[in-house]
């Protein structure tokens, strides 16, 4: 699932308008370009809007187009809050090789620890590029959409074979649910593509194994 396509883009043909004005900067002068631009050589071609000519334009002014991926609120708070998210489903994988008895619910409960482990590296690297934890007001972790409540968790380290296997599944259908709520909130009210790239592979991961989750 990919969200905001339009602005990936003009990403792209922005990117390529930098490409372009470096190899400008490194050619020789262009005979149509005017004098002063012939002389340095520093003239990007920016193609133009459809059924208008191309334009030359400065490598700085190609640099103002490229769009503006500074991180916001709701990034910081997506990424925050889905890093408490990931550890709770550790923390109920983790319960599985001892108390489950499924082979195939076993097998399921492994790759999304394999799964949620590096992402919750990854996030963790991104709020430390990106200059650390932001306070985002009181919030109860247990409303985040998907989380399981104590008594549910207490229930699951207490149950044990079939019965574990049932309720495991049941509340990681519901855990992978929430997940791909917060991911497609953040999709539309996010603005930093690399938040947008994980919570596009939530979305796909995680419905996949929702699918796989039903079908056991």
């Amino acid at each position: 699932m990919l969200i905001r396509r339009q602005r990936a883009v003009v990403a792209v043909a922005l990117s390529a308008v930098a490409v372009l004005a470096l190899g400008a900067c490194e050619s020789g002068p262009d005979e149509s370009a005017p004098q002063a631009e012939a002389s340095t050589g520093k003239s990007v071609v920016a193609p133009g809007k459809p059924g208008e000519p191309a334009r030359r334009i400065s490598p700085e002014e190609a640099a103002r187009l490229l769009p503006d991926e500074s991180p916001n609120g709701a990034d910081f708070r997506y990424v925050q809050m889905m890093m408490v998210h990931h550890r709770q489903a550790l923390t109920m994988t983790d319960l599985v090789p001892r108390r489950a008895s499924s082979p195939q619910v076993k097998k399921v409960a492994a790759r999304i620890a394999a799964a949620q482990r590096p992402e919750i590296g990854a996030m963790e690297g991104w709020l430390k590029n990106n200059g650390g934890p932001r306070a985002q007001g009181a919030h109860d972790h247990h409303s985040m959409p998907g989380m399981a409540t104590e008594a549910q968790l207490e229930e699951l380290r207490s149950a044990k074979g079939e019965a574990f296997d049932a309720l495991f599944l049941k509340l990681m259908i519901k855990h992978h649910e929430g997940a791909v709520t917060m991911a497609a909130e953040v999709l539309s009210e996010g603005n930093n593509v690399l938040v947008e790239e994980m919570a596009n592979d939530v979305i796909a991961q995680q419905s996949s194994e929702i699918d796989r989750m039903r079908s056991l």
